[in-house]
């Protein structure tokens, strides 16, 4: 383990450990906020328990559907973009504006689109993740250095050959960068939209328990969900970062 990620793993160590002192000496509300060792047995018991499992999985099964989908056009729509720069030119202002318009307004016209069920969820999911893929798919192709695609041309590789051997190991990492932050938006659009609108998942039942001042089942779902989605994000940076380390190395 490197010493930045020990200083990292001591600093989220200290802050556990005062927020459980501040709880337990009840400089928080114990009522609003519970320590985090309660946390973790109350998450525990819900795993044990099984009594949110079909809520957990509704909510992994919309939330993994509207990251592949994400993740998938947004690759197809960031080569799009690179291919086509006079789209690129007129799309560009939109791009960079996208993020500012929140997407949760389109919510009430997804339902009577889509009707009172799951699909508007993961249409959320999708439209707040699909651009973050689609940008940096496009970043990444527009960084592969000049030199890999004149040598492509002059060993004259074939258009399949230069795909596999350059452009896809070139961009692969800032690839992995856009599929990073699309787990992230798809999580948080989903949930997000099942504590507006919804009768069902993971999000509805923390609503639902902070309704009810349910704290152990609240915070339980709550750090379930965090360590699930960290889990999921730290694994993608490991790869990420490995292929960043290949990246550079060959291009010494």
């Amino acid at each position: 383990m490197t010493r930045a990620a020990w200083i990292r793993l001591i600093l989220v160590g200290g802050a556990i450990g005062s927020l459980e002192l501040a709880s337990r000496m009840a400089w928080i509300d114990p009522i609003a906020f519970i320590p985090p060792s309660r946390m973790a047995v109350g998450a525990w018991d819900l795993l044990l328990s099984g009594q949110y499992q079909q809520d957990i999985l509704l909510t992994l099964a919309s939330a993994g559907l509207a990251l592949l989908l994400a993740v998938s056009l947004g690759f197809i729509g960031g080569v799009a973009l690179y291919r086509l720069p006079r789209t690129r030119l007129v799309l560009d202002p939109l791009l960079l504006s996208y993020y500012a318009v929140p997407i949760f307004i389109f919510y009430p016209m997804l339902i009577v689109l889509l009707g009172l069920n799951r699909w508007p969820l993961v249409a959320i999911g999708f439209l707040f993740a699909v651009v973050a893929m689609a940008v940096n798919t496009l970043n990444g192709l527009e960084r592969i250095p000049l030199v890999l695609l004149k040598t492509a041309r002059a060993l004259r590789l074939s258009r399949i050959d230069e795909i596999r051997l350059i452009t896809l190991p070139a961009s692969l990492p800032f690839v992995f960068t856009g599929i990073k932050l699309s787990v992230v938006y798809s999580f948080i659009a989903v949930i997000a939209g099942e504590f507006i609108l919804s009768g069902s998942g993971f999000g509805y039942q923390i609503a639902f328990a902070y309704n009810n001042f349910d704290n152990e089942t609240m915070y339980g779902l709550m750090l379930l969900l965090l360590l699930f989605v960290g889990s999921v994000n730290l694994a993608l940076h490991t790869l990420e970062q490995h292929l960043y380390q290949r990246r550079v190395f060959k291009g010494r």
